[in-house]
């Protein structure tokens, strides 16, 4: 598959992403022993709403895979979510959207995951990603933040 542009102002293509999403932090959710990640918890309005841009994988015309990020006037790009659909997990699509969206910007490139989310956590090591800490934003809940340094 070959990763493309999202226009979330499309009503199908929003709802395919939002609903991917969802199966996908639920997953993590499970994962990681904990219910709260905010985008598990966001209604297709305030997932259109965020200042991300957008790139994902398709089947058969429908958004399977998704990686947003954002680049808030500096030159670090923050990658807010990258989601795979679990019926197509273990296909290679979150690394394809990685190396993807790393081939399309240049810049430093920051992200967080669950501590426990190891498939995530190994794809950002894999991919040259180091740990820069590890924080505790809720009680019981240990996120894992990963810098790539690029220049």
């Amino acid at each position: 598959m070959i990763p493309e542009e999202l226009d979330l102002a499309d009503d199908a293509t929003a709802t395919a992403v939002h609903a991917v999403g969802l199966r996908s932090y639920r997953v993590e959710a499970d994962l990681i022993g904990f219910d709260g990640i905010p985008p598990l918890h966001e209604s297709l309005a305030d997932m259109r709403a965020q200042p991300l841009r957008w790139l994902g994988c398709r089947a058969d015309g429908v958004p399977v895979a998704f990686v947003a990020w954002r680049q808030d006037g500096t030159d670090t790009i923050d990658i807010d979510r990258l989601c795979v659909d679990p019926s197509w997990f273990r296909r290679g699509l979150a690394t394809t959207l990685l190396r993807a969206l790393l081939d399309r910007t240049e810049g430093d490139v920051t992200v967080s995951t669950g501590a426990e989310n190891t498939p995530a956590v190994s794809l950002y090591q894999r991919a040259g990603f180091l740990r820069t800490g590890t924080a505790e934003p809720a009680p019981g809940l240990e996120i894992a933040t990963f810098r790539l340094q690029r220049g």
